[in-house]
């Protein structure tokens, strides 16, 4: 099948994964508290505008789940940027962990539907799961400091999964054959 567009599959993965990484390793106190405002840059640009894109040029490559995973978690980062910058969480204690709790139930479903796709794609899937579950528990309520720093080292496996996504796609076309394996699934 010939597609009007290159595959945005490796863009959207890479903005994720850079974007992953610096918040979680922010989550993770791996910088004694730096990464927050790279992740905060990155979440408006590449991993906010350019995910979305991302998701677009799904939607015309005819892929629902790369278009609603790519164009979700791009309005994840553009929202979760507002919530930081513009102080939104001011309203109470339990913003966050809400905002995060939705983002838990729809990649839930989204881990069910990633099973189909291969398996580089249903790790990412996986371990994002795992590190929404714990970011929602630890943000909810006073907080939980030990569960969001769990959260942030499992947000920092996720964003290696991801990179080597985006990698093998990018790399194995390049290349014209199997590089870098993802697995076949369904």
């Amino acid at each position: 099948m010939e597609h009007k567009v290159a595959d945005p599959g490796p863009l959207g993965l890479a903005g994720f994964a850079m974007t992953t990484f610096c918040l979680s390793s922010w989550n993770a106190n791996l910088w004694h508290g730096a990464g927050l405002e790279a992740a905060l840059s990155l979440a408006l640009f590449y991993g906010g505008i350019v995910q979305l894109l991302a998701g677009m040029w799904e939607f015309i490559r005819k892929n629902t789940f790369g278009a609603l995973a790519f164009s979700s978690y791009g309005a994840f980062w553009l929202a979760f940027y507002a919530i930081v910058q513009f102080h939104l969480a001011g309203g109470g204690t339990d913003t966050v962990g809400i905002f995060l709790l939705g983002w838990t139930i729809f990649t839930a479903y989204m881990t069910i539907a990633a099973a189909k796709t291969n398996t580089a794609i249903f790790v990412v899937f996986i371990l994002l799961l795992v590190t929404f579950v714990l970011l929602t528990i630890g943000n909810w309520g006073a907080g939980h400091s030990s569960l969001v720093h769990a959260g942030g080292w499992f947000g920092l496996a996720t964003a290696v999964a991801a990179w080597y996504t985006s990698m093998a796609g990018v790399v194995n076309e390049t290349h014209g054959k199997v590089l870098f394996p993802v697995g076949r699934r369904g």
